[in-house]
């Protein structure tokens, strides 16, 4: 196994095992995301719906996409591109804590400016995630359905705003609370100062409200009923949340002291805007002087565009860096089966063509604002070829040289070698996402990683003929083993 499948796509066993692979990659220009890939399966007869955490009451009430599916209990189902964890209790989110925090010290000694990739649903109760993101969403909606209603429906983030006393006079007309207690919220947030609140004002909001004991109403817009928008996110939940916070502190404060960056993995549309939100918390705290915390962004999903403009404009109020992982997304199949059997709209680009063109928009607006001299850093992280080239063409027309280190690039461990190391080579700054952990227990990985993408064959045939005409150079020079 270790000198097939287990040594093409895994880098060793442990920290020590790893040292040479990152040395000579290192040597190339190369350098390594870590990741300790060591995850559960359950073939021990564990049942699925343990594994998701069971709903307790009130989920007819509850948001289609924010359900417990039993069908989906196991989270990892259908997924072949990303490992993951399953929640026992906070004693085992510890002990993933330490499994991290490990995984740092690794990367401080193995790899020069190198980067630690971690998952929040080892780190918190999935669904805490689950319910902070329905909260999220439910709050977001509601300032667009006010948008929609003063016909700025359609609008871009960041270009949707609303008149502040027009806003303040609405959610007293709805009932949501007195004109004097809204006058309060804006006042005391120093929110829409300018006259106008956009989503990332709104979001400051929300930042208040949640530590109300008395739950905030929201209409529902078609039933015209009052629902309360925090029903789900009392007290056990503000523990979850001090706690989640309190070990990506720890983590943060590691890889900070140890030079080394944190990547804070994308996960599943049902986890994903509480993911960002804790990713964003944790970067404005650690990225005041210069990128620790990076966030990952998935293209794929049609959200994606408003998700890194909101973010980055956010980063850019505040003071603090920007940096995040663009990818495509490793979820897709298993986002529309749930989408579809559980009848909410599907999250996912409809066409790969779009989210090519997603990736690309995205990336171009992130280059541009580096350009411009926003605190901003970004790891392209992909296989494709044309994108790649996107990004090296356009970082010659902006002016972005590889030297400045704002602008990355990524590739998995035993893939796409023929765009990682000439990239390494010619100066711009590369990293493989390398996995580690005992040959036994990094197995479930490994099977996700033979039947990865479709796509896999056709790239393995690209290298192969990469490799075939380098050798039929080398013979017909006459020096077989001279580069």
């Amino acid at each position: 196994m270790k000198m097939t499948f287990y040594g093409q796509f895994v880098a060793g066993e442990d920290q020590e095992a790893i040292k040479p692979l990152l040395r000579r990659n290192q040597a190339f220009g190369v350098g390594a995301v870590l990741d300790y890939s060591v995850e559960e399966d359950l073939g021990d007869g564990r049942s699925r719906t343990s594994a998701a955490d069971k709903e307790t009451g009130g989920a007819e009430k509850r948001e289609k996409q924010y359900r417990v599916h039993l069908g989906f209990g196991d989270h990892r189902g259908g997924i072949t591109g990303a490992h993951s964890y399953f929640y026992a209790d906070e004693a085992k989110c510890d002990q993933h804590m330490e499994t991290f925090l490990r995984c740092i010290d690794a990367s401080r000694g193995c790899s020069e400016d190198g980067f630690c990739a971690i998952k929040l649903t080892a780190l918190a109760r999935p669904q805490f995630l689950v319910s902070f993101s329905e909260v999220l969403v439910k709050w977001w909606r509601f300032f667009h359905q006010m948008a929609a209603e003063e016909g700025q429906a359609g609008r871009a983030v960041l270009d949707t705003k609303l008149q502040v006393e027009k806003l303040q006079e609405a959610l007293a007309n709805l009932g949501i609370a007195s004109k004097a207690e809204i006058q309060q919220w804006f006042t005391g947030e120093n929110v829409g100062t300018s006259g106008t609140v956009d989503l990332l004002d709104w979001n400051r909001l929300l930042d208040s409200r949640t530590k109300l004991s008395k739950p905030l109403l929201i209409p529902n817009r078609k039933t015209g009923q009052p629902e309360p928008l925090l029903s789900r996110f009392g007290e056990e939940e503000e523990q979850q949340l001090k706690r989640v916070l309190q070990r990506m502190d720890v983590l943060a404060r590691s890889a900070m002291e140890q030079g080394v960056r944190l990547m804070v993995d994308a996960e599943q549309s049902y986890f994903q805007p509480a993911i960002s939100r804790l990713a964003v918390e944790t970067q404005r705290l650690f990225n005041r002087s210069q990128p620790v915390i990076y966030n990952t962004h998935q293209c794929y999903l049609r959200e994606a565009y408003n998700n890194v403009t909101g973010d980055m404009e956010l980063s850019h109020r505040e003071g603090w860096h920007f940096g995040t992982k663009l990818v495509r997304g490793a979820y897709m199949d298993q986002e529309r089966e749930r989408a579809a059997q559980m009848g909410y709209e599907d999250p996912i680009n409809p066409t790969y063509e779009k989210t090519n063109e997603m990736y690309h928009r995205c990336l171009d607006y992130v280059l541009e604002k580096i350009k411009q001299r926003w605190k901003a850093s970004v790891m392209v992280a992909t296989h494709n070829e044309d994108t790649v080239k996107f990004t090296l063409h356009r970082m010659k027309e902006l002016g972005i040289h590889p030297s400045d280190k704002k602008v990355c690039f990524g590739q998995l461990l035993g893939m796409c070698d023929q765009i990682t190391f000439p990239l390494g080579q010619a100066g711009f700054p590369v990293y493989k996402y390398v996995p580690f952990g005992p040959v036994k227990e990094v197995l479930p990985y490994l099977s996700r990683r033979a039947q990865e993408n479709r796509g896999i064959m056709q790239r393995a045939n690209r290298e192969r003929d990469l490799l075939w005409k380098e050798v039929k150079r080398r013979l017909l020079s006459g020096n077989p083993f001279s580069p």
